[in-house]
């Protein structure tokens, strides 16, 4: 077969060998499988000759441990690379390369088994042939690729050999060299696909049956011989280390060598994040990272919510030996994090993603990238694993979470921005399959949002790949007939940031506690409210009435409904009458005034249980569990932390904390106000609270106000509050670098219920400096500050500082004084706002380069604010 006459002739530098291979054609990746790489060097040395004789653009790319392959006097363009730094930066260096060397050059690498030695992982090494490969073929250029024979599993040798287009086993065998060309893409003659000798620059056919059984049958070929095992690195690895766990006599002398082989089980499996590396090993030893290894689907990193969820096990165990019994067994599974990789590549995802970084509009490339992968396909041996642990599981309910690499470290909590899905678990085992498979595919896809590519990009991480692999965990909890639930569960933080009462120690902690699942302590649900614990004052209510008790208390019980096969939400009382023998005074108390109302209008078996979780907190050791665990954690770390948690209540009293993640909380330690003003004007006061603040105490100059008018606000329909927000959205973002934004509006911002509050998004409201919930609009209108949930924690995470203000309670020492809001001039134009109705709930105060100033002042630990003008 010719070959096509628009791709170019190079030579391999030896005309026999051209003749062998009926030319090396542009675009020819060539793979070398050999035995020992000095055996390479002979015919890289032929080709690099060559191509300087030529005058080609000569590259080589030096990235292993071995001798370079191409000598100086070859004037290559040598480029050092650091596998080490990760396949992403690794691969995205080379096309750079590629991309601006142009056709026609020439490449040589150094031997790829060496990739697979650092990424621990033939199936990465699969990957980046399987990238690099077509990229050099669409260049016009010709690569050499030295393999080592029979060091690598089909997962690497497999995507090679179906990507490349020439692959050449090469032999050394009494001072001989013999050549078997094993693929050569559109290219035949009758002789090709024998094994050929080397006798000076001759390479001819081996037409001699017994040189030819000779030289083949004495090499070592894992298909025919079921004694060889191929194995990669990370498998080696992992070998080894079980190896030294099973021994039945201690290895001693050897510790040195342990030491070694526990940090490149930490490299491989967990982190390699330096500061969270060191903490893995000061508490994770050879069983524990072969325990995890275990767990393992794939290869790769488990990632950060796997890691901070292991490590404080860890910690706590090593510290007390009662944690051991006091903490609920963890059996979860992780799904590497080259398993994402390979699911991006083999769905045609990675180039995809790749431009969407410069694309004119990054939002909609990346919503066609989720779309694909929302529907992609997995790899055969992938889909066995998954089979493997809902075998495992069988029919309890399992929830599937992101675990990224990015996710959970030391700087960047990436709090809810990817998804989460719980399964029901119900049905047929292939049911069960397609189910999960669809939550793998949706956390993958949550990679592509555009509120996790904002926050990436605020947070200076856009030319960082996203790395996910996954936590598959058991849902804590029990089977009450056809509903599923633990007993509580919730968030807790080593550092309170919202002191409400002078009595309340901040270090001590807080919880933020609901009946039920966890996601109504971490997702901000505007219906409903949670409980706040102070772990110095665990009885200390924000809350002053029985009535307020009642009303801000959790009336809504996130379940598994077993019969519907899927999370529900559920009114407590019906919860309760669906759980015959649960010890409802352990969690919530009788409202004795709903009682006596009912009683005098002739009401009979009215449901008056309120969850307060009074008994939990006076009758049981768990607020001394968790004030110890927090503390305990935020000491290993030595940096505040936050937990996600849930507990079960046994028949004997005892209960069992299922320790679900725990990361570093970004919180900044707040300090007092230094200029808190004691005896302003009154009439200049622009708005004063008695709390609830968050964030570090301020001391602002305001440059810009903005202010959603509460009535204007709630005579909107709800699209026009959706525009609404956007508009906010846009004119929050508009300030520029240094500029200090104030946004005060109705009710709550970042609801998800327009008729509650606001419905920005993080990439509304990230570039703001202060947040001001007012509680105005009508009744129902409460600042709430969503401790622990997700957009709490992004609004301490940027250090945005939250007010709330009660409008009608001046005595309590709330203050709002719109009248002087609204006398500075409107910046938005009156034609737009007459246009736009949602433009026209909108005062904008422009404050720089003006004569009137606002200042903010606030003091933490006081829980006083105040915000001021001063005219100069």
């Amino acid at each position: 077969m010719a070959a096509a006459p628009e791709k170019p002739l190079f030579s391999s530098g030896i005309e026999s060998l051209d003749e062998v291979l009926q030319g090396i054609i542009a675009g020819d990746n060539v793979v070398w499988q050999i035995d020992d790489i000095a055996h390479q060097i002979p015919f890289v040395e032929a080709f690099c000759r060559c191509a300087h004789l030529d005058n080609k653009n000569l590259v080589y790319f030096r990235f292993a441990a071995h001798p370079p392959l191409v000598a100086d006097r070859f004037d290559a363009e040598v480029f050092q690379l650091d596998p080490r730094a990760g396949f992403e930066q690794f691969i995205t260096r080379i096309l750079n390369v590629v991309s601006e060397s142009g056709k026609g050059t020439c490449y040589v690498f150094d031997c790829l088994s060496g990739l697979a030695l650092e990424w621990y992982s033939d199936r990465m090494l699969g990957n980046f042939f399987k990238l690099a490969c077509p990229y050099l073929y669409n260049a016009d250029t010709v690569a050499y690729f030295p393999l080592l024979r029979n060091a690598h599993t089909p997962l690497a040798t497999e995507a090679i050999h179906r990507t490349a287009q020439v692959v050449l086993d090469l032999y050394r065998s009494n001072d001989s060299y013999y050549l078997h060309p094993l693929k050569v893409l559109g290219r035949h003659t009758t002789t090709m696909y024998m094994l050929h000798a080397m006798a000076g620059l001759d390479i001819t056919p081996v037409t001699s049956s017994v040189v030819a059984a000779e030289i083949l049958s004495s090499t070592p070929q894992p298909w025919i011989d079921g004694k060889i095992v191929l194995k990669d690195a990370w498998a080696r690895t992992m070998s080894e280390a079980q190896a030294w766990c099973t021994a039945k006599e201690p290895v001693t002398g050897n510790e040195e060598e342990r030491a070694v082989l526990r940090q490149k089980l930490i490299r491989m499996v967990v982190t390699r994040n330096e500061k969270v590396a060191s903490l893995c090993a000061h508490y994770f030893n050879l069983p524990d990272l072969v325990a995890i290894g275990k767990r393992m689907v794939g290869t790769g990193l488990i990632g950060g919510k796997a890691t901070g969820m292991l490590l404080a096990r860890a910690i706590l165990e090593k510290k007390s030996a009662r944690w051991k019994k006091l903490l609920e067994t963890h059996d979860s599974f992780f799904i590497g994090s080259d398993v994402f990789y390979s699911f991006i590549i083999n769905n045609r995802c990675w180039w995809e993603r790749h431009r969407m970084k410069t694309a004119p509009d990054p939002f909609a490339a990346a919503k066609k990238i989720r779309l694909r992968l929302l529907k992609g396909k997995f790899q055969r041996d992938t889909l066995e694993q998954f089979r493997e642990i809902l075998n495992y599981f069988g029919q309890s309910p399992i929830i599937v979470r992101s675990s990224s690499l990015l996710e959970d470290a030391y700087g960047n909590a990436f709090s809810g921005k990817y998804e989460s899905v719980f399964l029901a678990n119900q049905g047929t085992p292939e049911e069960r399959l397609e189910k999960f498979k669809d939550a793998v595919r949706t956390v993958y896809a949550s990679t592509m949002t555009r509120e996790v590519l904002s926050y990436r990009a605020h947070r200076g991480l856009w030319s960082r790949y996203e790395e996910m692999a996954l936590l598959v965990q058991r849902v804590s909890g029990s089977f009450y007939g056809s509903i599923y639930l633990p007993h509580l569960a919730g968030v807790g933080y080593s550092f309170n940031p919202f002191v409400w009462n002078r009595d309340i120690d901040p270090h001590a902690g807080v919880l933020r506690l609901v009946f039920g699942l966890g996601t109504r302590a971490v997702d901000r649900h505007d219906d409903d409210y949670t409980r706040i614990v102070a772990l110095n004052a665990p009885l200390k209510r924000p809350e002053v009435s029985q009535d307020e008790m009642h009303k801000y208390s959790q009336h809504v019980v996130d379940i598994i409904d077993i019969k519907g096969n899927t999370p529900v939400s559920v009114g407590f009382e019906a919860v309760a009458k669906a759980m015959p023998g649960l010890p409802l005074a352990l969690f919530a108390d009788r409202d004795h005034d709903m009682e006596a109302r009912a009683e005098q209008y002739g009401m009979k078996e009215v449901f008056s249980w309120m969850l307060t979780f009074r008994g939990v907190l006076a009758d049981t050791a768990l607020v001394a569990d968790m004030r110890e665990m927090l503390a305990t954690l935020a000491a290993a770390y030595q940096y505040p932390v936050d937990v996600e948690f849930a507990v079960n209540f046994l028949k004997n009293g005892e209960h069992r904390i299922n320790l679900l993640q725990s990361r570093p909380f970004q919180v900044r330690i707040p300090m007092a106000g230094s200029r808190l003003l004691e005896n302003p004007a009154p009439q200049d006061i622009l708005l004063q609270t008695a709390g609830p603040i968050i964030g570090e105490a301020a001391d602002l100059k305001i440059d810009r106000i903005i202010y959603v008018r509460p009535e204007r606000y709630s005579a909107l329909s709800t699209s026009e509050r959706y525009t609404l927000a956007r508009l906010v959205g846009d004119l929050a973002n508009q300030g520029g670098s240094g500029t200090t934004t104030m946004l005060i509006g109705p009710g709550r911002w970042g609801s998800k219920m327009p008729e509650l509050g606001v419905p920005v998004t993080f990439n509304d409201v990230r570039n703001v400096a202060v947040l001001c919930e007012l509680a105005a609009m009508h009744a129902h209108l409460t600042p709430d500050i969503s401790l622990g949930t997700h957009f709490f924690n992004d609004i301490v995470e940027m250090g945005i500082v939250y007010l709330g203000v009660h409008p009608q309670r001046e005595k309590e020492g709330y203050l709002f004084n719109e009248t002087l809001l609204l006398e500075m001039p409107n910046a938005l134009s009156p034609g737009r706002r007459k246009k736009n109705p949602a433009a026209g709930a909108i005062h904008l105060v422009e404050l720089k380069g003006g004569t009137r100033k606002v200042f903010l002042h606030t003091d933490i630990m006081a829980q006083k604010g105040l915000a001021f003008q001063n005219e100069a």
